[in-house]
């Protein structure tokens, strides 16, 4: 029977009277790119520094690849932790930081080199080897980082919010790299963030985190498309909520609803849509599209998305306008409680 590459059992995690992680249970798959996902305090860096070993549960068990490692020290699991803060040696050159943990293992100085520029090579910093930290832009440190965790051949890969120190353009692309990076390994890897775009770009499953929880595993698709809470579908994304009488008047249904925004239209709707009369309170051009903000009859407050080919149909502020909807879009939240 082959094992996940990690899997927690009914792991928890106090500090003091506060339960950070509560009776968490989860398999990650061998080779897979797992983003957990969630924000500030809802428990998932306290689920990565468990699994690397800095953190000790309080209860439930943690094995890699079959193997309990609750108890063991970082040092005895087969995984590496790249952090947000790189933690490059600023006195040793990039190929001296990629090697150093080589030179920890006895590994000789001629095969630490060569393994050395190899991991270099992966990440395209070869040229760069012989420079010094303090040389090198944010996105080629975090490179290197990467290097010198890789280079061990971990089986499993642990990333803490490694590209938040980025700048936006440098962020988007590092998330193409990373994700090249990992096919090019075929090891795990475990990216903690709490930047959604990040967590949709690059992963095979996301698991969402809520006051340390998890309120959804899936496919970004799944995750975007069909978010079982309210939570999700506010967190992951732009979404439209509507509970109660709103839900009822909006959409015919009875139970807590949300529509994207990208999923309401403006002028002709098909016969199966559901048309609604709406007042224009403001537009936000955001590069591409326009977010259009709109008032219903009774005062809900909605957002929808016009694309940037459309901007010459845009309503302006206090217009009255009918927006339209497929109710197949509509996505009926399967965890309310």
């Amino acid at each position: 029977m082959e094992h996940p590459a990690i899997r927690l059992e009914s792991v928890t995690k106090k500090f003091g009277g506060f339960i950070a992680v509560e009776d968490l249970s989860l398999d990650i798959a061998e080779g897979e790119f797992f983003t957990m996902l969630g924000p500030s305090g809802s428990g998932k860096t306290t689920v990565l520094r468990a699994i690397a070993g800095f953190e000790l549960p309080t209860s439930g068990h943690i094995y890699l690849h079959g193997k309990d490692v609750t108890d063991l020290p970082p040092f005895e699991r087969e995984v590496n932790t790249v952090f947000q803060d790189y933690a490059l040696f600023p006195h040793m050159s990039v190929v001296e930081n990629v090697a150093y943990g080589l030179r920890v293992r006895g590994v000789g100085k001629e095969e630490r080199k060569t393994l050395a520029l190899e991991a270099l090579d992966v990440v395209k910093l070869t040229e760069f080897s012989d420079r010094m930290p303090n040389q090198l832009s944010g996105g080629q440190r975090q490179r290197v980082a990467l290097a010198r965790a890789s280079v061990l051949k971990p089986k499993v890969l642990l990333l803490d919010e490694p590209l938040g120190a980025l700048d936006l353009k440098l962020r988007q692309e590092m998330q193409v790299e990373l994700k090249d990076l990992q096919r090019q390994l075929g090891i795990t890897f475990v990216f903690v963030t709490h930047d959604q775009e990040e967590a949709l770009t690059m992963s095979d499953r996301i698991a969402v985190f809520n006051k340390g929880r998890i309120e959804q595993i899936g496919s970004p698709q799944e995750i975007y498309l069909a978010p079982e809470s309210e939570f999700v579908a506010d967190f992951v994304g732009v979404s439209n909520i509507f509970s109660g009488e709103e839900a009822l008047k909006f959409a015919g249904i009875d139970s807590p609803i949300s529509l994207r925004p990208e999923k309401l239209g403006l002028g002709a709707a098909s016969k199966s849509s559901r048309t609604l009369s709406a007042t224009v309170k403001e537009t936000i051009f955001v590069g591409n599209g326009t977010r259009v903000w709109l008032e219903l009859e009774g005062g809900k407050r909605i957002v929808m998305m016009v694309p940037a080919g459309s901007i010459e149909q845009l309503p302006q502020r206090g217009h009255s306008v009918d927006v339209w909807f497929d109710p197949a879009d509509v996505v009926v939240f399967a965890n309310h409680v």
